[in-house]
């Protein structure tokens, strides 16, 4: 269980915590909180000294019903940032969300390590072609619909059986194509009712049959904070309580906004463990 992120081996059969970095201006907790190089080396800062080992940074909100932007645009948001953090940070293992190819390409010639497709491959027909040939370690996840229209009304017959179906799918083409580091994301929230998103949580210990290390987003979404009729903002706790579910089910990477609090959670769950 290691992937490898710019010639360096990192063993994610213990867990690791990925802290989010987005620099849009409309994402669902932290939007327009990061827009200037001061705000946006210090947060990195801050999270990389709590232990994160990847920092995923994102210029497209994936929130439910998103405003869709331009790959140009994306662009001219990203490459600049990931230029900044290789320049402060030269040790970082940066992870790139977007669906593009044409930004997975660019953003990891500039120095990133690794991509994370929030559509695993069904937006972008050049992408699982692009990663493969950049071998580099590629984050799979499952959304249904797009961001702008996932959430309209999620609806499927058996919900643990159709996602282990579609990350069979795409990881057989990926294999195919001779990419091995793949990581998979069920997708928390994309295109998922609460109920579809606890269901899959409580089942996460299935996915580990697909032999790939799993990665948990559950951070402060909408799951955790309709449920307990508060906001995104009030939701660490039940955060913390979400992923070390997720921890003890199976999941390798908690990608979060809080890494402090997450290294606490994993260090507990590895007591356990």
């Amino acid at each position: 269980m290691t992937i490898n992120c710019k010639g360096n081996l990192v063993d994610v059969s213990s867990p690791k915590v990925m802290g989010i970095l987005n620099i849009t201006p409309d994402s669902f907790f932290d939007g327009g909180k990061y827009k200037n190089e001061t705000d946006i080396l210090l947060q990195t800062e801050k999270m990389l000294s709590d232990g994160a080992t990847f920092i995923d940074v994102g210029a497209y909100s994936s929130r439910p019903g998103a405003k869709h932007i331009s790959e140009e645009e994306e662009l001219q948001r990203i490459v600049p940032v990931i230029n900044l953090l290789i320049n402060n940070f030269p040790e970082i293992i940066i992870s790139v969300d977007t669906f593009r190819s044409k930004v997975a390409l660019e953003t990891i010639n500039s120095g990133a390590a690794i991509i994370n497709d929030i559509s695993g491959g069904k937006m972008d027909a050049k992408m699982f072609e692009t990663v493969a040939n950049l071998q580099v370690p590629y984050i799979l996840m499952h959304m249904l619909g797009t961001p702008q229209s996932m959430q309209q009304n999620p609806v499927y017959k058996d919900v643990i059986e159709e996602i282990i179906s579609f990350f069979a799918e795409q990881i057989y083409k990926l294999h195919q194509l001779k990419l091995n580091d793949i990581i998979i994301d069920v997708g928390f929230g994309f295109g998922k009712t609460i109920n579809h998103n606890f269901e899959i949580l409580k089942n996460l210990s299935l996915f580990k049959s697909l032999d790939a290390p799993i990665l948990a987003g559950i951070s402060r979404k909408s799951m955790l904070y309709k449920t307990l009729d508060i906001s995104a903002q009030e939701a660490l706790n039940a955060t913390t309580s979400a992923n070390t579910i997720a921890l003890l089910n199976g999941a390798t990477i908690l990608r979060v906004h809080d890494v402090k609090e997450a290294m606490e959670a994993v260090k507990i769950v590895n007591q356990i463990l």
